[in-house]
């Protein structure tokens, strides 16, 4: 079953708002075993919304579609919809009275303009919104199902939740979808395919293998589709012990959500250890990651972004001759930084970065894109030098994930 989702607004076409309506919906229609076969963005305009429903009605088999539903005159979703099913618009007097009703509560005037939210094409049914005054609509099509909800999304996740997923689940005979991630660390994605090849080559034709990398990270998503959960369950669970033991080396957790930080989190929690941070050409960027971890404070003490050669030297007691015979960004420097913020903070980690992020070379000769990074452990302190070429925000995402890879090897180690 394939689903293709229609996001209608000039404001997500000019950036002004991210289409965040299409990711969720998309999930959810994900869980219920609807696959989506496209998702559109397209203008506020009558002739690009039929041209747009009728290639989706021959894409899908369901078509839903959010925006445009508003009392104001460039909202022309409704009157389009009426247009391409050949229909007319009727006023439905209980939509009407929900309207007059949640006006009253806010005590706002209830005006005509209000009341022609009520007007929905005479073949649908229409779909109450309990949290806004613009109804979804469901139309029946040449055995094919068209909705279309409004653009704000609260109001579109309710009708969604309430009605639309639970409608399409008494429709159809839908399939189960299950899903299994892998999230491995520190390997290219082009070098984990390599690995994992032959086992990819021979999955069942029912379980599909998806590659999501990141900055350091790929997550492996097993995807499998049938008409029974058990047998998914078992398929998925036989395919995931083959692969975890290929790349046993690389991976740091097995959910959506278990990224690097999680994994270090939970680590350091369960040796009731501590970490600081002490960076420089990352920018906080590490503790900004590292705090997006609920509960990151049972670890994670503090840090601090000496950015600047002066406070290097005041906050984190580097002596000044090693940065004049080294230069700021350097090993040495940055195994300073790491002992600094260790010993400033009393933990039994902490990561020093400094490096050149670009785009110029600033004070240093060093070459941009090059960063040092330190970790102190409870016993030493090391360094390593790495390239992460250009432009800014590659440097510092790919640092910020080296040091976090880094990091895990050593809280590991010990």
């Amino acid at each position: 079953m394939q689903a293709e989702i229609i996001t209608i607004g000039d404001e997500i076409l000019i950036g002004q708002i991210l289409d965040s309506n299409s990711k969720w919906m998309a999930e959810e229609l994900n869980k219920i075993g609807v696959s989506v076969y496209q998702i559109t963005s397209i203008q506020d305009d009558r002739q690009h919304i039929l041209k747009a429903v009728k290639e989706a009605q021959s894409n899908a088999d369901i078509v839903i579609i959010t925006g445009g539903l508003g009392p104001t005159k460039d909202d022309i979703t409704k009157l389009t919809l009426a247009e391409y099913f050949n229909d007319t618009l009727v006023l439905k007097e209980e939509i009407a009275l929900h309207i007059e009703q949640l006006f009253a509560k806010l005590n706002y005037p209830f005006t005509e303009i209000n009341r022609n939210q009520a007007l929905v094409p005479s073949t649908c049914i229409p779909l109450k919104n309990e949290f806004g005054t613009a109804p979804g609509m469901w139309f029946c099509h040449k055995n094919k199902v068209v909705v279309s909800l409004p653009g704000v999304p609260f109001e579109m996740k309710g009708l969604m939740s309430q009605i639309v997923l639970p409608k399409l689940k008494e429709t159809y005979n839908l399939p189960f979808i299950l899903h299994q991630t892998i999230t491995t660390y520190g390997m290219g994605e082009s070098m984990v395919a390599d690995r994992i090849e032959d086992w990819e080559t021979h999955l069942p034709s029912f379980i599909k293998l998806a590659y999501l990398p990141s900055f350091g990270s790929v997550r492996l998503r097993l995807s499998a589709k049938g008409l029974t959960m058990e047998m998914l369950s078992e398929g998925i669970s036989r395919e995931m012990d083959k692969l975890v033991k290929l790349i046993p080396d690389i991976i740091v957790g097995f959910e959506e959500n278990e990224t690097i930080e999680v994994a270090i989190g939970k680590l350091l929690t369960e040796k009731k250890q501590t970490l600081a941070l002490a960076e420089s050409c990352t920018g906080g960027n590490i503790a900004k990651i590292i705090t997006s971890v609920p509960g990151a404070s049972n670890y994670f003490v503090g840090g601090i972004v000496a950015y600047s050669k002066t406070i290097k030297i005041k906050e984190l007691n580097v002596d000044e001759k090693i940065i004049a015979k080294n230069s700021v960004v350097s090993a040495q420097v940055a195994e300073a930084m790491a002992k600094g913020i260790q010993q400033k903070y009393h933990t039994d980690y902490a990561i020093a970065t400094t490096g050149n992020a670009g785009p110029t070379a600033d004070e240093t000769d060093k070459t941009v894109g090059t960063v040092f990074i330190a970790i102190a452990t409870p016993t030493t302190v090391f360094s390593e030098e790495f390239f992460f070429g250009k432009p800014r925000e590659k440097v510092i995402g790919r640092a910020s994930n080296k040091a976090l890879e880094l990091l895990r090897k050593e809280i590991l180690k010990n």
